[in-house]
């Protein structure tokens, strides 16, 4: 849709209030709802100013006024409200000269988008993330001097207080026991269907969703791919979607990459592929997966800015307890085919040149996912114009259960950071390829930097676990 249409809709379906949303630095969701009548054909162009001095990773106080501006094609009638109520998604610009905020995340997105074409390379990236998150009863935690706990509820394995009567033994899940589970074993397949049916009437297809692994409750939906911009979009749209899916029954959704100890964790990995006018640049029937040259170089370039990468994709200290092995989570920095403990998977299933694509398998969803998906690309690029061949680089292929591999062959092979420190020590190193075409910028990139050490991994490494108190309160 354009403004016209959106003003006409606006008029047809008696709107009453337009929502505009917009993501701050590191991904947390805001908005701003303005009467629909506010809507008019200049407001696409120039949008309403707000503070963004409040707003994590923005301006700063001396130079905080910015511009929301909607976007029209990301348009969608949001049923959460009480009033019929347009949703929006919005990009911010500077005050003044409408110039594209450089610390706005979709904005970073839109500029990888456009250094690809630039590159000649391809005139299209395309992008399938897989959402897994754990739906539960209820979630109390407490951090104050004297104490530090939490609590998780599930009814589907009786977690806490949540140990319903007629919770038999046939309708249990044993622990990481949930893949592909069905009723009456998976008992949020219908929520699950709400939030998928919304998700379609905002625009978003829907390839599946079942049961994920984790016994109590844990989901995975998988969206159709599309591009790069339009993806970030409805990434932003179904996280919503589904708290307020979960909410509305009394549940709660988390996102966490590892919210159980012992238990499967959260993960958000990536399909890509890259097209040229329509044609499939990663395909070759004669390559090794059925995988061409170039696509193989892009697989050098995530892998080998795959530390640096982390800082990025995986920007959690929480993120690091999933990475861990024995949980299909890819801990070593090698490629394969169907190998699902490897960082990069090519899927056995995907024969078809349209379909030939990879998986990049470390991140999750604590990720800015507009900027997350902005690195991956200009680390696949780097790849392919540096010809970083991954076979020669040590990258593999790995075709085998790594776990089968001696501890002497397991130790040549190249690791991913095992912290969040180790990752973005790595992004302050390792970072010049993503500052080409101005997509990234030092600001941005040292802002992060600075925001996730003293934020997240100075507060957690500095605060005495529960965990200690068992292991030394009697040293």
């Amino acid at each position: 849709m354009d403004a016209l249409q959106i003003l006409h809709l606006v008029r047809q379906e008696a709107i009453e209030a337009v929502d505009i949303k917009f993501v701050n630095l590191f991904g947390g969701l805001h908005h701003i709802t303005v009467p629909a009548k506010s809507l008019t054909e200049r407001f696409f162009e120039t949008g309403l100013g707000f503070d963004g001095s409040s707003i994590p990773g923005f301006a700063q106080k001396g130079a905080s006024d910015l511009q929301l501006i909607p976007v029209a094609n990301t348009s969608w009638i949001d049923p959460f409200w009480k009033v019929k109520t347009l949703s929006l998604i919005g990009r911010i610009c500077r005050t003044g000269t409408l110039e594209p905020y450089p610390f706005d995340p979709r904005n970073v997105a839109a500029a990888a988008e456009q250094y690809l074409l630039s590159t000649g390379i391809a005139t299209e990236s395309i992008w399938g993330p897989e959402f897994e998150f754990y739906i539960f009863d209820s979630v109390n935690f407490h951090n104050e001097i004297n104490e530090a706990s939490y609590t998780i509820g599930s009814s589907e394995v009786g977690f806490g207080t949540f140990a319903p009567d007629n919770l038999s033994n046939d309708s249990r899940i044993p622990l990481k026991g949930g893949y592909h589970a069905a009723p009456p074993k998976d008992k949020y397949y219908n929520l699950r269907q709400e939030m998928c049916d919304i998700a379609g009437r905002a625009g978003i297809g829907i390839k599946y969703h079942h049961h994920e692994v984790g016994a109590p409750g844990q989901s995975e939906i998988e969206i159709l791919s599309g591009p790069l911009l339009k993806t970030g979009d409805q990434s932003i749209l179904l996280k919503h979607i589904c708290r307020m899916v979960a909410k509305s029954d009394d549940k709660c959704v988390t996102f966490m990459p590892k919210p159980l100890y012992g238990e499967a964790g959260n993960g958000m990995h990536f399909h890509q592929q890259l097209f040229d006018n329509g044609k499939p640049v990663f395909f070759d029937k004669s390559g090794y997966a059925e995988l061409s040259q170039t696509a193989l170089y892009y697989i050098g370039g995530l892998l080998h800015h795959g530390p640096s990468l982390l800082g990025l994709t995986n920007p959690s200290t929480n993120s690091y307890k999933r990475l861990i092995p024995g949980y299909e989570a890819p801990v070593k920095a090698i490629f394969g085919l169907g190998n699902r403990a490897a960082a990069i998977r090519i899927p056995k299933y995907a024969n078809d040149p349209m379909e030939k694509r990879m998986e990049f398998r470390p991140p999750d969803a604590t990720c800015n996912v507009y900027l997350a998906m902005a690195a991956q690309l200009m680390a696949g690029i780097d790849g392919i114009l540096n010809k970083m061949d991954p076979t020669e680089m040590g990258f593999g292929p790995y075709d085998v259960n790594i776990s089968d591999l001696t501890p002497e062959q397991k130790a040549s092979i190249p690791s991913l950071p095992t912290s969040l420190g180790d990752s973005l020590k790595a992004l302050a190193d390792d970072h010049e390829y993503l500052l080409r075409g101005g997509v990234f910028n030092e600001g941005l990139i040292s802002r992060w930097i600075e925001t996730k050490l003293n934020v997240d991994d100075y507060e957690v490494r500095n605060r005495p676990h529960p965990y200690e108190m068992k292991l030394y309160f009697d040293a």
